[in-house]
């Protein structure tokens, strides 16, 4: 059996979902899908707590470690040599986000024998299918993961070929950050054309872009969707408050219409088989006239502009309510 360890809470669901759950030695402390996940032996733990600091806070604490060319990942690798990992993933499209291949490959020099490292690092839906094949390849899951993403590339053109005929192409605004406002491109971009609708900001091949506030009112979103990776939708919600202070805020024709939705990150931040999930969730979202039931229990609250609290920035968690 090929014992492997994942350096990625995508590469760990793309694992699960081959059916290789019982060759998965070691994790990230973020590996939490599916729960099982949450049982393997934790080889990467970050060093950023998300969770008590504010969204401005966070994004400092990220944009110092990435000035100092440091990861805000470490490797436990007492851990890591103890399960003699034949394969381990790992990442290089961002060095803050997990542990990255450079530092990887500095810390498992003196390893015996020596894994193979497998690194991720795509930039659309069609670079993750990639990867999902070379996961099964490296674990020798070929076949599973052949049958795994012929079936999501059939759910992706099943809804494609219902929203190249949709009429409108709201404008969307796609954020997983609020403060500041980060803009997303890169499969999340693609994910929002392929849905129905049409992103703006950053170029499709940025990965995200920062974006100003007055950016943000000249383009008039008419959807919004609030999704930072690592954050629970709870926890989002009351970052969304940040925005709510801005001003214009209530005044955006998606504020107006009650189109501001906060959705489970774990759909859009990984990149593994749930993506094709955050694409039907944001077509039903996007065209509720040609889809239905697609969208995942609990995944997606939506901002109710009659709701109690409504203008005042403090109370707006109490603005939401689960979709549909």
């Amino acid at each position: 059996m090929m014992k492997v360890c994942s350096l990625l809470p995508s590469a760990t669901e793309i694992l699960f979902a081959l059916g290789c759950g019982d060759q998965v030695v070691g994790v990230t402390d973020r590996c939490d899908y599916p729960p099982e996940a949450a049982t393997k032996p934790v080889v990467s733990r970050t060093l950023v707590d998300i969770y008590t600091p504010t969204g401005a806070e966070v994004d400092e604490m990220m944009q110092e470690y990435a000035r100092s060319g440091k990861s805000t990942y470490a490797l436990d690798l007492d851990r890591l040599r103890r399960a003699q990992p034949g394969v381990i993933i790992t990442q290089d499209l961002c060095s803050v986000c997990a542990v990255d291949s450079n530092q990887l490959y500095e810390a498992i020099a003196g390893l015996q024998p020596t894994p193979k490292v497998l690194v991720l690092s795509p930039r659309n839906l069609s670079e993750i299918f990639a990867d999902i094949l070379a996961v099964g390849e490296a674990t020798n899951s070929t076949i599973q993961a052949q049958e795994l993403v012929e079936r999501l590339r059939d759910r992706v053109k099943t809804v494609t070929s219902k929203t190249v005929r949709a009429t409108r192409r709201p404008r969307c605004l796609f954020l997983v950050w609020t403060d500041p406002p980060i803009a997303v491109g890169g499969w999340i971009a693609e994910m929002v054309n392929l849905a129905g609708g049409s992103q703006g900001f950053v170029e499709s091949h940025e990965a995200y872009a920062r974006v100003t506030w007055s950016q943000v009112l000249d383009y008039r979103p008419e959807f919004i969707f609030i999704s930072p990776g690592g954050f629970d939708i709870q926890k989002t919600t009351e970052e969304v408050r940040w925005l709510a202070m801005k001003e214009g805020f209530w005044e955006l024709p998606a504020v107006q219409a009650g189109h501001v939705y906060v959705i489970d990150s774990g759909y859009y931040a990984r990149a593994g088989p749930r993506v094709v999930t955050g694409l039907e969730t944001l077509a039903q979202i996007l065209h509720p006239e040609l889809f239905s039931g697609l969208i995942p229990q609990g995944a997606v609250v939506r901002f109710d502009p009659s709701a109690q609290g409504h203008r005042v920035a403090e109370r707006l968690v109490e603005s939401f309510g689960q979709y549909p």
